[in-house]
């Protein structure tokens, strides 16, 4: 496994690259200008072979493709980690692993999703393995979120199976101090969405009654969970599964807009 290494200080007040090293065929762009001047941030691409780890390729015997990332972030920093889905082929086997490690008042923005495969040619599904690990630790050594999702195929039930009309799930982490806002509000618009969705009418009348039975027989299309993690709440993990990934990047447009200042820009506009 190919190794590289940033790091971002404060210099002159501003963020900066003060360290990047990447050993082929991983390779980092870093843009010298993102957003308007006010906004001090510092964005980095990651490259790999055929243009990063975005779609990953059949796999050959027992072999896979692996990823690791291990990330410090420092007092009052902010780390956002917003990648495309994963799109793994036919028969692919694929695993990543993703530490990061935090202070008191360390923020830390990650989505974590992956699609069924690739529609246009009949994939969903239908690679062998995709595992993703993302672990949190506060002062070092102290769990703070421990998270893992498998998807293998079994002897029993396919993964397409399980998933059925589901073709993409997502994982979004908000934690820290600058992100108590967004994660107030997406708390609450999840709140509604569901509500909205998954809504029983009263019964109380034959009508209602045939709209109630309509209902239990369709499925919602979009579904997503909330929950707090950490001392106080510091932290919130938003679980989707979702039938369409045009969905999901209109959820994540939505809810993560207002980090424009933060970031430079709207992410997944």
């Amino acid at each position: 496994m190919e190794r590289g290494k940033v790091i971002v200080e404060k210099v002159g007040g501003k963020s900066t690259v003060t360290k990047c090293f990447s050993k082929y065929p991983l390779k980092f762009i870093i843009p010298r200008k993102v957003g308007s001047s006010e906004t001090d941030a510092v964005w980095i691409y990651t490259i790999t072979y055929g243009g990063g780890i975005v779609s990953v390729y059949k796999a050959v015997g027992s072999k896979s493709s692996e990823q690791v990332l291990e990330a410090r972030i420092g007092s009052n920093a902010f780390l956002a980690v917003i990648p495309d889905p994963v799109t793994c082929f036919s028969t692919a086997k694929y695993s990543q692993r993703q530490v990061f490690k935090v202070v008191s008042d360390s923020s830390v923005l990650l989505v974590d999703w992956i699609t069924s495969g690739r529609h246009e040619r009949g994939e969903k599904w239908d690679f062998d393995l995709y595992k993703s690990t993302n672990h949190i630790f506060h002062n070092g050594d102290e769990p703070l979120f421990l998270d893992t999702i498998l998807l293998e195929q079994g002897t029993h039930a396919g993964i397409a199976e399980r998933m059925q009309d589901y073709q993409v799930i997502a994982m979004v982490i908000l934690l820290g101090p600058k992100l108590k806002l967004i994660q107030n509000q997406i708390q609450e618009d999840v709140k509604k969405m569901m509500s909205r969705s998954l809504h029983m009418p009263t019964i109380g009348s034959r009508q209602n009654s045939n709209r109630h039975n309509d209902h239990c027989l369709t499925k919602p299309s979009f579904v997503a969970s909330c929950s707090i993690f950490g001392p106080k709440g510091v932290g919130v993990v938003t679980r989707i599964a979702a039938m369409t990934t045009e969905s999901v990047y209109n959820f994540l447009q939505h809810q993560l807009s207002s980090m424009e200042p933060l970031l430079g820009v709207k992410p997944y506009s």
